[in-house]
């Protein structure tokens, strides 16, 4: 699935091509989603200019004149620039056309979101996808002097794992599977520690150890395990970094003890038995 970096990499690849450009045209060509594609959407968007692209969460938000374009991946999803004349594939769902180039939205399971938000909705952060995300953690918001405590106010008396904790994304948002094993260990703390035994020390380490794996992340492309590429089609190489994750019975990079893997929440999830303790 992708996640916060892979959504990054995404917003960062279209947004030179996209951002100050008019929409020319819409093609929907499977609109049954997550949620159903508006069926006027080319009557919506055709005319309208990208003033800009932002990343919340997971979700991309083009603001355009009159309102918000709102795109999600889902599982599988990948947003590619086109030319109007490149060969259509089976699973691209819909395209956007600015001029001589092409906007695709392939996904093959169709877990993915293209909706409409106009502006009297009502503002963006409030709309109901939005409302309830976590704070951004490579946003000011999330500096080192406040991340630690927000985390360990939020985390204060869950019983649930740490882990399970950070995947749910209402303390900060976008820190996926392969993420919350790799801050983790990068913060010495156990999956299966509950979050509300997270003291502020450690809750000051786990901040940087986010905004550190989410920040290589990004630089490395994102992690392509199946489905994902960027916009250009190339694959993201994080995975070859990874300390813990997808590395069962190897050794662990720092201690040499053997890397385990558990399943939490039906998600598999990899820690050092040695430098990550409850």
């Amino acid at each position: 699935m992708p996640e916060l970096p892979e959504v990054e990499v995404t917003k960062q690849g279209i947004e030179p091509y996209i951002q100050g450009k008019t929409v020319t045209g819409v093609n929907i060509y499977d609109g049954r989603l997550r949620w159903p594609v508006p069926k006027n959407l080319e009557k919506i968007l055709s005319g309208q200019k990208v003033a800009q692209i932002k990343r919340r969460g997971k979700y991309l938000l083009f603001r355009m004149d009159d309102g918000h374009l709102i795109i999600h991946l889902g599982m599988t999803g990948v947003l590619r620039l086109h030319k109007p004349s490149d060969e259509l594939k089976k699973h691209d769902r819909i395209e956007i056309l600015f001029g001589q180039r092409v906007l695709r939205l392939h996904d093959p399971r169709k877990f993915g979101a293209v909706l409409w938000a106009g502006d009297e909705s009502g503002e963006i952060e409030k709309h109901p996808l939005i409302a309830k995300l976590g704070v951004e953690p490579l946003s000011d918001d999330f500096n080192d002097e406040k991340a630690g405590l927000h985390l360990y106010q939020h985390a204060k008396g869950r019983q649930v794992s740490i882990k399970q904790w950070l995947l749910a994304g209402q303390a900060v948002v976008g820190v996926g599977n392969i993420y919350c094993s790799e801050s983790l260990f990068s913060a010495g703390i156990h999956p299966q520690m509950a979050a509300g035994k997270l003291s502020l020390p450690r809750a000051e380490k786990l901040a940087v150890a986010i905004k550190d794996t989410l920040q290589r992340a990004i630089k490395a492309g994102g992690s392509s395990l199946k489905d994902f590429v960027n916009s250009e089609g190339d694959p993201g190489h994080f995975m070859l970094q990874t300390k813990v994750y997808d590395r069962a019975g190897l050794p662990c990079r720092v201690c040499q003890t053997n890397i385990k893997q558990i399943v939490q929440g039906q998600r598999s999830t990899y820690f050092c038995p040695k430098c990550q303790k409850r």
